[in-house]
């Protein structure tokens, strides 16, 4: 069963336009449901940092908000589609696929649109330096050694497996994987179990930037992407965009790390009046202040950022948002 995690600040929709607990349903509120994630984890955060803002912004035009949390992507995916959400987040990789219909046979064209960027989760494909020929990706064809993919069913572990299917690096050929989570895997890395990991985030990655302080970056590299991977990634999934670390994101990184990265974004169930699409994605951006003060990963929430990496079409209302503030060259894909 879910939980329901009720977003509301009570306080806050007392202030705006005296509402009364007894009444907030009342009087023609339209009360949406944002689906996130596990209690505790980004999705969530972001999630009630963005119900908490509109439900103090817009009660007072009858737009109310509840966060629910989930599974994650695939049960997401699967509340949009009974109509049990309104709202949800979802990475860009898995909305494309499901979008799509693909590798997680999620088919679900036409049940949602993309209303927003939120946070990039940034690709790190970790090598032991001694194993490094080229510095780019395909140093993990013909490894032949053992190699951390994430934990079966994890967001690093569905992300690794589409960028090696994309990029012709077989599992089993040209490298051993080994299903661990993110913490283990890096202390497998630091005990020389295995010589090398994905890993997937904001940077900086906590993780690993505890394996760079441990093992420094003349034992340890982040592998780069080149421009035709990049390509063909985009190609294949429509997800990823280029990404670069900058000098000195981990101890001892003298040199931009030149990676990929999918967007973590908000979607809209279709149906929705885009009226009030518009009304949410106005008073995100007119509020980013609010939204930075809650988690560092919001930090990347600006209108520039808006549209990048959003791997499905945008809803209508948000279009019109976009357009009034000239991102309108930036919505022909």
């Amino acid at each position: 069963m879910l939980k329901r995690a009720i977003a509301y600040v009570f306080s806050a929709l007392l202030i705006c336009g005296g509402i009364g607990v007894s009444n907030s349903f009342a009087n023609g509120y339209r009360n949406y449901i944002i689906a996130t994630g596990k209690k505790g984890g980004i999705y969530y955060t972001v999630g009630v940092a963005i119900s908490t803002l509109i439900n103090i912004k817009l009660a007072k035009d009858g737009i109310v908000t509840t966060v629910i949390t989930s599974t994650g992507d695939k049960e997401n995916v699967r509340l949009l589609k009974d109509k049990k959400a309104d709202f949800a987040i979802l990475s860009g990789l898995y909305a494309s696929v499901a979008y799509r219909g693909g590798d997680f046979k999620d088919k679900s064209r036409g049940v949602f649109y993309a209303v927003a960027a939120l946070w990039p989760s940034v690709e790190h494909f970790l090598l032991l330096r001694r194993y490094v020929r080229t510095g780019y990706i395909l140093d993990l064809k013909g490894l032949r050694k053992r190699f951390l993919v994430g934990s079966r069913g994890s967001e690093t572990y569905l992300s690794t497996k589409a960028i090696f299917n994309a990029l012709g690096i077989k599992i089993w050929r040209d490298l051993y994987p080994v299903y661990s989570t993110c913490n283990k895997s890096m202390k497998k890395l630091v005990s020389g179990e295995v010589v090398g990991a994905g890993a997937i985030g904001y940077p900086p990655v906590a993780s690993v930037k505890e394996l760079f302080s441990k093992l420094g970056a003349k034992r340890i590299v982040v592998l780069n992407f080149s421009s035709r991977e990049v390509r063909k990634l985009e190609s294949k999934y429509d997800a990823w965009y280029r990404y670069v670390l900058k000098p000195g994101t981990y101890a001892g990184q003298s040199v931009p790390v030149y990676t990929v990265a999918q967007s973590n974004f908000l979607v809209a169930r279709r149906g929705l009046p885009q009226k009030d699409i518009y009304a949410i994605v106005k008073t995100i951006y007119k509020n980013l202040q609010f939204l930075h003060s809650i988690c560092k990963s919001i930090n990347f929430i600006k209108l520039r950022n808006a549209l990048k990496g959003l791997s499905v079409p945008l809803a209508p209302g948000a279009i019109k948002f976009y357009r009034e503030n000239d991102l309108t060259y930036y919505l022909v894909k």
